[in-house]
């Protein structure tokens, strides 16, 4: 069925529905990654966006339970160029239009995603609107111009897990005991070395995964948890996920960083790293149109390495703004953003990117393991 997308600005792209009617709102946005679709559908940073897929051919290996990062899609919207029914992956256990109806998100194709991503380029992200029922252009635009914008908006307590859990054999275990002493009981922490104190701002199941396999006990608190209540499960260090919106709207994060800053080994990924350097005392900005795809290149300023990565991210840490006593330690080679940061006195890094590849290269996973080495001293 015929459906419109209508941007702020007036412009109207033409496409169909292959998941049914519908209308919805987000910020639009795109994503140059050739696979990973299921992962990118189920990133939790994606709250309150519209994702178009630049690369033409989507769905062609359909779904399976292994490759979700969250238990939702929290995104609002997904365009592709061409929606592709008959999957064939031996690991498939369904198609992406029932996947996409299940969690009740609209599926738009047939749509020019190259003139999509080129506007978007040139005059930046911006709210729009998606509808199969309305289907007046001039409606649609002045809908677009009243879509909250996500500057200032609290979008990772939306997405934050709701009580504290343990990544217990892959599986969420929620506890209402988080006492050192019912934690050294339980599986995960038989085969761990370390305990990690997670701060949920919308993280991602691999990251998990990723601390599991290097004899970590993951321990995952909401975003609203204070720093005592990290503290008081006796964690060897403290990591702060990736997430959604504003940084600078996420004050209680940043308040809780700044009290864990110090006391012990702290590790930030995408918005973690925006809430660590805030609590730090810098400050962040929203880039034109994000970093959003699997082939970013970033350099390694201590050995001129350069990593591959994998990243989701409409706001940046400024430069400029970074106390005296933090260094950058990676850039984006495309627009020289910072990408990574480190305290030169304390035991707190962070980096923009998405070392976890899910979906993404494998390119920076060492940044775990710097992570671990740094809990053992």
């Amino acid at each position: 069925m015929k459906a419109l997308i209508a941007l702020e600005d007036g412009r109207i792209f033409e496409g169909r529905s292959f998941t049914g009617h519908g209308e919805i709102q987000g910020e639009l946005v795109f994503n140059t990654s050739m696979t990973g679709y299921q992962e990118i559908l189920t990133d939790p940073s994606y709250k309150g966006q519209i994702v178009t897929m630049t690369y033409p051919l989507i769905g062609n290996y359909g779904i399976n339970p292994e490759d979700e990062e969250s238990l939702d899609i929290h995104m609002s919207g997904f365009v592709v160029r061409e929606y592709e029914a008959d999957y064939s992956n031996w690991r498939a256990t369904g198609d992406l239009a029932g996947y996409l109806k299940k969690h009740g998100v609209l599926g738009i194709d047939q749509v020019d995603t190259r003139a999509i991503t080129r506007h978007i380029r040139l005059a930046g992200a911006m709210r729009a609107v998606i509808s199969t029922k309305d289907l007046d252009p001039e409606s649609l635009v002045e809908k677009a111009r009243a879509v909250p914008s996500l500057v200032d908006r609290d979008l990772a307590t939306e997405v934050s897990c709701k009580r504290p859990y343990v990544w217990e054999g892959g599986k969420i275990l929620e506890l209402d005991d988080m006492s050192p002493d019912r934690l050294a009981r339980l599986e995960s922490w038989k085969e761990a070395d370390y305990r990690v104190a997670i701060i949920d701002c919308g993280l991602k199941f691999n990251q998990l995964r990723l601390m599991s396999q290097r004899k970590c006990q993951c321990v995952v608190f909401p975003a609203v948890a204070e720093a005592e209540q990290l503290l008081a499960c006796q964690p060897d260090g403290i990591f702060f996920s990736n997430g959604p919106g504003d940084p600078a709207a996420v004050r209680h994060v940043i308040e809780t960083a700044r009290g864990l800053v110090g006391k012990k080994p702290v590790f930030g990924i995408c918005l973690g790293h925006q809430i660590l350097s805030l609590a730090l005392g810098a400050t962040t900005y929203k880039l034109k149109f994000g970093h959003r795809g699997g082939n970013q290149p970033v350099k390694d300023l201590e050995t001129g390495r350069i990593e591959i990565t994998a990243q989701n991210h409409g706001f940046a840490v400024e430069e400029s703004s970074l106390p005296s006593n933090v260094e950058v330690t990676h850039i984006n080679l495309n627009d020289q953003t910072v990408e990574g940061i480190r305290h030169r006195e304390l035991p707190a890094f962070s980096v923009q990117y998405h070392p976890e590849n899910a979906p993404g290269p494998h390119d920076s996973e060492y940044l775990f393991d710097r992570f671990v080495s740094m809990m053992a001293g």
